[in-house]
């Protein structure tokens, strides 16, 4: 009996001893050793205690037969090890000890985590290497040679000419410039052609004038002239002149001028300028110069006021001057002579419209003595009624 109580108190006591030496290296990681080719077994080098032995089974007369004595718990409450009872090979011997690791059974804290970054916008996009400032080899822009590839055709003057031809259409260009700018008018003008009531002798007057031409060139024809009923042509001249537009209002012109009357006649040299001034003012000025070398000059202006459509108010205004004292014609120097007109016209039609009027005439210095040297009129008011038309 005290042989059998000896044996289980030796077992028991060997189990005792073994748990608490197992339990010590429970949760150890081996630290991992660089470069080794698998993980080593974290209970390699663990000696492990050898099972108890088999009991022969009790007697009789042991109270405790047949009872299961197991190993009396650890101190704490830990799982039994999946391995005890395993039987460990023992390791390799080493050729040198190896020393002692300092960190042995120390328990490594994992690395505290880091904060999440923001994702990257840019994450697996493909970068493209930067060029060095050198990598470009080779001429670029303008210093690059000139191509020798045929130049683009010249694009066609109007889309219709793709269809049908630029021959096909180059008669109806041709007569759209004619209609639009490029054809060539007339018109003849009777811009006076009236009676002239005054006091004495009733006499009549004419200022007339005709043209052809585009909008750039012109050929005119004018003339004009006054004397009486019963009587004969005191002034009458004609000039034909030739026109250029010097901009959009005025034409500059050069030509001739004959002058019948008076005896005896004279031809001039002409150049002069008219066109339409600011506030429309009709505005003419002219040279004369004979050829006999007596110089005159000749200003004019007119407006047309309109009252209604059809009824308009003309305002007209001219003088004349002389360069030297011209006996024979009866002028002196300077101002010679002036005239003032007022002419009311009812448009019956825009090409035909008659009027009527007053008119003050006057001649100044040398030439109104001259004029009442040889017994003429020196000047006066006169009612005028005629008609203005045109075609």
């Amino acid at each position: 009996m005290s042989r059998r109580l000896f044996a289980l108190a030796l077992g028991a006591s060997g189990l005792a001893l073994g748990t608490p030496a197992l339990a010590q290296h429970e949760g150890h990681a081996a630290p991992a050793q660089p470069g080794a080719p698998a993980e080593p077994d974290p209970h390699a080098g663990h000696v492990m205690t050898p099972a108890p032995q088999q009991e022969p089974p009790p007697s009789a007369d042991d109270p405790h037969a047949d009872h299961d004595t197991g190993a009396p718990p650890a101190e704490t409450a830990e799982e039994d090890d999946p391995h005890a009872g395993h039987a460990m090979p023992a390791p390799a011997a080493s050729p040198e000890p190896q020393a002692a690791d300092p960190h042995a059974g120390h328990s490594m804290a994992a690395p505290a985590e880091e904060p999440a970054q923001p994702a990257d916008p840019h994450a697996g996009h493909a970068m493209p290497a930067a060029e060095s400032p050198g990598a470009a080899a080779g001429p670029s822009g303008t210093d690059l040679p000139a191509g020798s590839a045929p130049p683009p055709p010249i694009p066609a003057e109007a889309a219709a000419d793709a269809v049908y031809g630029s021959d096909a259409m180059e008669m109806g260009r041709h007569h759209l410039q004619q209609f639009h700018g490029g054809q060539k008018l007339y018109q003849v003008m009777f811009n006076v052609a009236e009676a002239q009531l005054r006091e004495g002798r009733d006499g009549f007057e004419w200022d007339a004038a005709a043209w052809y031409g585009g909008d750039i060139n012109r050929l005119w024809l004018k003339s004009e002239g006054d004397g009486t009923f019963g009587g004969p042509v005191e002034q009458a001249e004609v000039q034909a002149l030739y026109s250029r537009a010097i901009g959009p209002y005025f034409n500059v012109q050069g030509g001739l001028r004959y002058d019948f009357e008076p005896d005896p006649s004279r031809a001039y040299a002409v150049v002069g300028v008219e066109g339409l001034a600011p506030s429309f003012f009709d505005v003419e000025g002219t040279l004369f110069l004979s050829h006999k070398g007596e110089l005159m000059a000749r200003a004019e202006a007119s407006y047309d006021q309109r009252i209604t459509q059809r009824l308009i108010l003309q305002p007209n205004v001219e003088v004349n001057f002389s360069a030297q004292d011209v006996p024979e014609l009866r002028l002196g120097s300077g101002l010679t002579e002036a005239e003032a007109a007022l002419r009311l016209r009812y448009d019956i039609r825009r090409e035909f419209a008659p009027y009527i009027g007053v008119q003050y005439r006057r001649a100044f210095g040398e030439t109104r003595r001259l004029l009442r040297a040889a017994g003429e009129e020196t000047g006066g008011w006169s009612v005028l009624t005629g008609i203005r038309w045109w075609f």
